[in-house]
């Protein structure tokens, strides 16, 4: 039923006209000289406040405020040891440190934080901040099965939480429950939209294959950033989108754009050396590569610029005592030690450069906890790698079949074909990996390149028993024709 309003307003003339401006100026004048309140304060946020604002929105802060936030906190909780919000505050700032550096040292001081925190409140009495806060933490490390649990504890008490939920959309896509993530996903949107909702949106569509969405979903979150350590996480994440569809240049563009935003948006500093890589630029990657592991020293930085060194000639380099291979063993366990699973990027690098065996019992472990598609890809992957092709196929379908367009995924699932004889499923994979972006790895991209011209093409006259292998004869009908009933006579 089409809205009426129920009556027209009109001005009739000087009578209302007039009144109605003098009380416009009057009450302009009022506001003018109001005299001020002591409760009055048009300073703009500082450092602390727009920190503690980003991280109760879920949102990335910028550094120098992270900083003031942590310093703030700590020395207030020196002399109010009892304040069990600023120890949920003080948690979330040490994450959210633990993500810009990354460095997971914060982990534990993250942990200690909340679990004082918790103390101080109890869960059953509400201490939702903390509650959150353990989730995320737990998600962090790749330990979805507590961030779960934290999770649900929290929906459980209070559906209307809003923070409960980006929680869920992680842990539950971590352990590969996809259909769980996408309720979560639309709770969270219906209660709270912005850039946490968008940002989560992004992730769940293109976990399904929803490009097109996801990349709509991401630009829907920069629309609502405020500060540039949002504006920049934005345009990184953007970049990844752009990435995976193969248009190298334009994640380039990306990324730069996030570098000059923040320059301390040191992910993106990766994904820029990524992109160079793929457009043979090969010197400013490896520089780039050894400035982001410097500044954000994670293993999956490792394993590309060591996989980068070996395509490029340098293999020795890869391999040395002080180099990326080295260098992601060292990163990996110092994870470990503070509680991070590192069992996937540990287990494709075994797998391709190390003990294919010792990548299958690691990852089959993390399958019985985290059932996800990275982790099915990777597995498959090893037991490929170790000659079980049977078995590995079954991972390689599961990895395959939920819609994620991956490059990496469509190659394994290809070589894994190849290996137990379908040619034909092969190439269907092989070209769908350099469809979906035909640089996507530096050692990977030209073996796909050339097992995809050791297939050849098909073989000519469409699929085996369309077409008749003798001499046509036309089949006798005569039985199926029914014979014309005769027209009454007139």
């Amino acid at each position: 039923m089409a809205f009426k309003p129920e009556r027209p307003l009109t001005f009739t003339g000087r009578k209302t006209l007039v009144p109605a401006a003098v009380a416009v100026v009057l009450i302009a004048a009022a506001l003018l000289v109001r005299p001020a309140r002591v409760d009055d304060d048009a300073r703009p946020p500082g450092p602390t406040e727009r920190a503690a604002s980003a991280v109760g929105m879920g949102a990335p802060a910028a550094q120098v405020d992270l900083t003031a936030l942590i310093d703030d906190r700590e020395k207030w909780l020196r002399g109010h040891e009892d304040d069990h919000g600023s120890w949920a505050v003080l948690g979330s700032a040490y994450l959210e440190q633990s993500r810009r550096g990354p460095d997971p040292a914060w982990y534990p001081k993250a942990e200690r934080a909340f679990k004082r925190s918790l103390e101080l409140r109890p869960a059953e009495k509400g201490n939702f901040d903390a509650m959150t806060g353990m989730g995320a933490l737990a998600n962090a490390r790749g330990d979805f099965v507590t961030g779960k649990k934290w999770g649900e504890l929290v929906r459980a008490q209070s559906s209307r939480r809003w923070t409960a939920y980006p929680v869920l959309v992680d842990a539950y896509t971590g352990m590969g429950e996809y259909k769980s993530a996408e309720a979560a996903l639309e709770r969270l949107l219906e209660l709270r939209p912005g850039l946490a909702a968008y940002s989560k949106a992004a992730q769940v569509y293109r976990d399904r294959g929803w490009r097109e969405d996801a990349a709509v979903a991401m630009e829907q979150a920069a629309g609502t950033a405020k500060t540039p350590a949002e504006k920049a996480y934005c345009l990184y994440r953007l970049g990844e989108l752009a990435w995976e569809r193969g248009e190298t240049a334009e994640s380039l563009r990306f990324f730069e754009g996030a570098l000059r935003t923040d320059a301390a948006q040191d992910q993106a500093l990766g994904g820029k050396a990524r992109a160079l890589a793929a457009m043979g630029r090969n010197g400013e990657a490896i520089r780039d590569y050894r400035a982001a592991l410097g500044r954000s020293p994670v293993p999956q930085l490792a394993l590309e610029l060591g996989e980068l060194l070996e395509a490029a000639g340098r293999e020795d380099e890869a391999r040395a005592a002080d180099g990326p291979y080295a260098m992601l063993g060292a990163l990996a366990a110092k994870g470990t030690a503070n509680g991070v699973n590192e069992s996937v990027v540990l287990g494709l690098y075994e797998a391709d450069h190390g003990d294919p065996a010792d990548a299958v019992r690691r990852l089959t472990a993390e399958w019985g906890r985290h059932p996800s598609v990275q982790v099915a890809d990777a597995l498959g992957w090893a037991l490929h790698r170790t000659g079980d092709d049977e078995e590995a196929l079954e991972y390689a379908k599961k990895a395959t079949d939920l819609g994620l367009r991956s490059a990496e995924f469509a190659y394994h699932r290809a070589q894994i074909e190849r290996g137990v004889g379908d040619g034909a499923t092969a190439r269907r994979y092989l070209q769908l990996a350099l469809r979906t972006n035909e640089r996507f790895s530096p050692v990977r991209a030209p073996v796909a390149r050339q097992a995809l011209g050791a297939l050849g093409e098909p073989a000519g006259g469409g699929p085996e028993n369309v077409q008749p292998k003798g001499t046509w004869v036309a089949p006798d009908m005569s039985q199926y024709i029914v014979p014309a009933k005769p027209k009454p006579k007139q």
